[in-house]
């Protein structure tokens, strides 16, 4: 089976290669730049995934990149993933997390509609698609209402919509996966679990407080090579024209992720909320369920979230 992943140069990317590479598969790979940051694919994997190296938001991108890979499934994870970043400039999240998608979508749709390439698509969406819920309706479910918050959430939403309609209208074999939090080693320390990992790190052997944002906000973490493994599972044997949710279903508020993130590094410290780290418009809990996932694959998580912080504390002390 061959996959073209796109975003794969990307923390959720490399992962994902490397899970597929694991699993068999011919892997391409798409990248802005001929670079390949640090993260979850080593020498080897680097050199045995095929690349592609272009910005997906020209025209002919998307053709181009088919054209070369002609796979039997695409995993869509290209896109800006940073909700502060997305919400700061509109424009730009749009084109990146919306427009990309209808092209690839649409260019996918022609192919099929002419015979000469019908793959899966695995669309990546988000767990903030849902929005506020009252806690009563934790964990949610696939037919949760969708009440975005924010132009990172509604990107994600309005891809999501464009998809399913590829689906309905056009017969594209489209899956759409909404990953709730996920994070691990390679990830960006602009993400909540690095980032207190990184703070809590540089604490060892003094006084100071632990630094952080939101302290009741709630979120449901899981392993990246878990959503890896997901979204492959979903490629096999998920159903087209479904939205499945990827998630622990387990959550935890970030009080209590400073505080096991404090206690498995060693360092004992006080908890001090920086109001410029306090998200006003925050969805206050997001918990999802991966009832439908498991029924659908069979997958379940390999990983705990006191795996994730241990790994991420390693790569910080080194």
């Amino acid at each position: 089976m061959r996959a073209l992943v796109t975003g794969a140069a990307g923390f959720a990317g490399q992962w994902l290669c490397r899970e597929l590479l694991h699993s068999g598969w011919d892997v391409w790979g798409t990248r802005l730049e001929k670079d390949l940051p640090d993260g979850a694919l080593d020498a080897r994997a680097r050199d045995t995934v095929r690349w592609w190296s272009g910005d997906l938001r020209r025209a002919e991108a998307a053709h181009e990149a088919l054209d070369a890979s002609t796979p039997d499934a695409i995993f869509h994870l290209a896109g800006i993933a940073h909700v502060p970043s997305a919400n700061a400039d509109p424009g730009g999240t749009l084109e990146v997390n919306v427009i990309v998608a209808s092209r690839l979508l649409g260019d996918v749709r022609v192919r099929r509609t002419a015979g000469t390439l019908d793959p899966v698509v695995v669309i990546a969406g988000s767990g903030e698609q849902y929005g506020r819920h009252a806690d009563a309706e934790l964990p949610l479910r696939e037919s949760a209402e969708q009440r975005p918050m924010g132009v990172y959430a509604a990107s994600k939403a309005a891809q999501e919509v464009l998809a399913l309609e590829a689906h309905r209208a056009g017969g594209v074999r489209v899956i759409a996966a909404r990953p709730f939090n996920h994070s691990g080693p390679g990830q960006s320390p602009n993400f909540v679990i690095p980032a207190l990992v990184r703070r809590a790190v540089a604490l060892r052997g003094s006084s100071r407080p632990l630094v952080m944002g939101n302290t009741d906000t709630v979120r449901d973490f899981s392993h990246v090579a878990d959503v890896a493994r997901a979204y492959i599972a979903l490629a096999e044997r998920g159903t087209a024209g479904e939205a499945y949710n990827i998630a622990s279903g387990v959550g935890t508020d970030m009080a209590t992720l400073a505080c096991r993130i404090l206690a498995l590094a060693g360092v004992e410290a006080k908890l001090q909320t920086d109001p410029a780290l306090v998200r006003p418009a925050d969805v206050p809990s997001l918990v999802g369920s991966a009832a439908r996932l498991r029924s659908a694959t069979g997958w379940a998580p390999r990983h705990t979230l006191d795996t994730i912080i241990e790994e991420l504390i390693r790569a910080a002390s080194h």
